[in-house]
């Protein structure tokens, strides 16, 4: 995805700043297994690189997360997607948009980036055939003047993969 594909983007608050700050320090200390921050000047967004799990459909794969925070992180879930190539999986979209519950309307301003990470990765651990989801041409052409996953309205009924 390029930058205009991402939101557009106030700077951050004190409270988000502050929150990203400790988040990155305790990520240097204890980073979740099988993810490595991709470090950069911009606190506003990381690159995070998401190793598959052993074992499963995705062992020996990697790929890329890019983490925009918003102005009011974390009272404000973060917009995560996949950047190309985007993993073959029931619930990621080719266009890298991830439909995950706790990435709109479960959020909590108690989770975490590596929080957020680690359930990425047991959704991609989960899946049981590398397969788009099944209204993805139809989701991807709709977002083509650079839609933000965030302005979807999503439908959360599939908790089998």
């Amino acid at each position: 995805m390029t930058s205009s594909s991402a939101p557009s983007r106030k700077a951050l608050s004190k409270i988000a700043c502050n929150r990203l700050q400790k988040e990155l320090a305790e990520w240097q200390l204890n980073p979740p297994t099988g993810f490595k921050h991709k470090v950069t000047d911009n606190l506003q967004r990381w690159v995070i690189e998401v190793n598959g799990a052993p074992g499963t459909l995705y062992a020996n794969e990697t790929y890329q997360l890019q983490v925009d925070f918003p102005e009011h992180y974390p009272m404000e879930a973060p917009q995560v997607i996949f950047l190309p190539p985007a993993p073959l999986h029931p619930h990621i979209y080719s266009n890298g948009h991830i439909c995950l519950d706790i990435l709109y309307d479960s959020w909590s301003p108690a989770m975490t980036v590596s929080s957020v990470c680690i359930s990425i990765l047991s959704m991609l651990s989960s899946a049981t055939a590398k397969q788009r989801p099944v209204d993805n041409d139809r989701y991807v052409k709709n977002c083509k003047s650079g839609r933000s996953p965030k302005e979807t309205r999503w439908w959360f009924h599939d908790d089998k993969v």
